[in-house]
């Protein structure tokens, strides 16, 4: 089969990992993109907001576990391919001098053992940066499994790892994946935590030190496998974040692609709205200063189809509204729906030297839209009052014509 040929089935193959953001990592790629992209081809973005583009692509689809939910399972009757090392970096450097793109993202299958695996991933690091002078981005993946010597090399040469989690608890591991063992997964996702935060310690203290992927780790859980809530997926992103030292958990709405009576149906749609909500919960975690616990209650799991995590926390907790913009501390300011948190610091920051008005919010980028039924500037509403929770919810779902008439 020829390297192209391969290419087709392990792109394809690599599309169900949506763990793929360059967030972090400071190495500048090319400096842009063919107008026509070959297979394999995706778009990240970067922390600055720059659209990446990355060869995505499995090593093999060749897999020694019989996980229920992945399209490359032992059993399953697919078509199986391996890359080896020296196609892998053949592709990423003609990809690269082309400017088609700027990274790599490289997952792969287990081929023989763990570590045989991560050996390969190593190999292929250490050739693309030593013999090839590779400036681009790197992920690529952890195996559970593998040595830590071999993963602590891999470092060295990449920007990011993950380390798929991929199921929310260690009972729908057991149902779903039984070959799997939870700590297998858990130790080189702690042990990569640990050993990234020791470097950025030292790096601190001006030692000379090996790099170790400077854009940190990531993970990824399939969400509509299992009947885990979204509570549940929460407190666990939230131990993750606080333990692991990761920079990002990514959701993955189950896309059904086997037949199994432990899994929803060939025809069931991916819980799309149910990701984006996670998503949306998630930012409230690492950046607005909530908790898993505030979020969703063990009466109320899952997160509301209507309104986004943080309107539903504010509906939820009308008691604690309005909040007075010119005395409010930036820890609530951050829980008003319409403020975000760029606006929040501009909002003290501008409080100290000038008045506040309504106008002023609207400058700073204040959505007053949603923002102006839970604050009062100098006690003041803008053309409302405070709602009941029954009007509040129909006012913010009610299409935009008709709140015109509302107030």
């Amino acid at each position: 089969m020829t390297t192209i040929e391969k290419l087709e089935i392990l792109s394809d193959a690599a599309k169900y990992d949506v763990s793929c953001s360059t967030s972090g990592s400071d190495r500048q790629g090319g400096s842009g993109l063919g107008s026509t992209l070959p297979s394999g081809i995706c778009h990240a973005w970067a922390s600055d907001g720059r659209c990446i583009s990355l060869l995505k692509i499995l090593l093999t689809n060749y897999c020694i576990y019989d996980c229920s939910y992945c399209i490359n399972k032992r059993s399953n009757d697919v078509e199986r391919v391996a890359f080896t090392v020296d196609e892998v970096v053949d592709l990423t450097i003609n990809f690269y001098r082309r400017n088609y793109i700027e990274g790599l993202f490289l997952s792969s299958g287990i081929l023989n053992t763990e570590d045989n695996t991560q050996e390969m991933l190593l190999n292929i690091a250490k050739k693309l940066r030593l013999e090839k002078g590779f400036n681009g981005y790197i992920h690529m993946k952890a195996i559970p499994g593998a040595s830590k010597e071999l993963i602590r090399e891999t470092g060295k040469y990449v920007d990011r790892m993950s380390v798929n989690i991929e199921l929310p608890s260690e009972n729908s591991l057991k149902f779903l994946a039984p070959e799997k063992n939870r700590d297998t997964i858990i130790k080189p996702m702690k042990y990569i935590g640990e050993e990234y935060e020791y470097v950025l310690e030292e790096k601190k203290m001006k030692k000379k030190i090996d790099n170790f992927m400077p854009a940190g780790q990531t993970t990824q859980m399939i969400i509509g496998a299992s009947p885990d809530s979204d509570k549940q997926i929460l407190k666990l992103s939230e131990n993750l974040y606080e333990k692991m030292a990761l920079k990002r958990v990514y959701y993955s709405a189950y896309i059904p692609v086997n037949t199994d009576n432990k899994l929803p149906s060939l025809i069931t749609s991916p819980p799309l709205l149910r990701e984006h909500r996670l998503y949306q919960a998630d930012w409230l975690l690492r950046f607005y200063g909530f908790k898993a616990d505030e979020i969703l209650t063990d009466s109320k799991p899952f997160l509301d189809d209507k309104f986004d995590p943080k309107v539903s926390w504010a509906i939820n907790h009308l008691d604690q509204f309005p909040v007075e913009i010119t005395t409010a501390s930036l820890e609530m300011l951050l829980r008003v729906p319409g403020i975000g948190t760029q606006s929040a610091w501009r909002i003290v920051s501008y409080r100290n030297n000038s008045i506040l008005d309504f106008e002023s919010l609207k400058k700073m980028g204040i959505v007053l839209k949603r923002a102006k039924f839970f604050i009062t500037v100098k006690g003041k509403y803008l053309n409302s009052f405070f709602l009941d929770r029954e009007l509040l919810e129909k006012v913010l779902t009610e299409k935009k014509d008709t709140q015109l008439k509302l107030y």
